[in-house]
């Protein structure tokens, strides 16, 4: 169970912290108008993440079969897509992602609302999540419902962490906080989850193509 609880919370904060639009969002509102509507952001686009992380889980469990029969292959995609992703957001520039209108001045509410919103618009997140799910065998046939029930609560405690983590950054440096340090932050994102697909990829093939189990830690 401890397993899931630190899966959970390590899959909240790797979907939650590429500064794509909503993460630019979280930064502007922290920036503009102070670190609690930045923060309120991010929980709007956290609860989306957990919509999205039981629906997927939910989805999964349905084929959780064919899952145990072909963990090996699909922990190997995983690992793949993951690295795809992490390229992704390594190389991505955050400049696209700045409005240059100035936003209206809205309460906590309408953060919240509108960052859900926002957040839940991308159902491409759920390929995110089947390719997190496998690389870390977040859904396994041994995982009662309400292990996994209490794991997605932790994707939700991992993406809150998260928000509450950049938000408190953002606003202690906000004097030098600009383009470059957005820029930086995805380059260094990038780099962890690229490394942790290396990882899976090394994982799978020692130990289910060449049977030895060096990196089985990763799993």
């Amino acid at each position: 169970m401890l397993g899931l609880i630190i899966k959970g919370i390590i899959i909240g904060v790797l979907v939650s912290a590429p500064m794509g639009p909503i993460g630019m969002l979280c930064i502007q509102r922290t920036l503009n108008k102070g670190r609690w509507h930045g923060f309120i952001t991010g929980l709007g686009a956290a609860l989306s993440d957990v919509i999205y992380a039981a629906l997927t889980c939910l989805g999964m469990g349905v084929v959780v079969n064919f899952v145990e029969a072909n963990q090996a292959p699909l922990q190997l995609v995983g690992s793949i897509v993951l690295g795809i992703f992490g390229y992704y957001i390594y190389r991505s520039n955050p400049v696209k992602n700045l409005k240059k209108q100035r936003e209206k001045k809205l309460s906590f509410t309408q953060d919240f609302i509108t960052a859900f919103l926002l957040t839940f618009s991308n159902v491409l997140i759920v390929l995110l999540y089947i390719g997190l799910f496998a690389r870390f065998s977040f859904v396994l046939p041994n995982h009662s419902f309400w292990m996994l029930l209490g794991g997605i609560a932790c994707i939700g405690v991992g993406a809150v962490l998260w928000w509450f983590g950049i938000t408190y950054i953002v606003a202690k440096l906000k004097k030098w906080f600009n383009v470059r340090g957005i820029w930086l932050l995805n380059r260094i994102v990038g780099t962890v989850i690229i490394i942790l697909a290396i990882a899976g990829v090394l994982s799978v093939l020692l130990t289910s193509y060449f049977h030895l189990p060096l990196l089985q830690i990763y799993n």
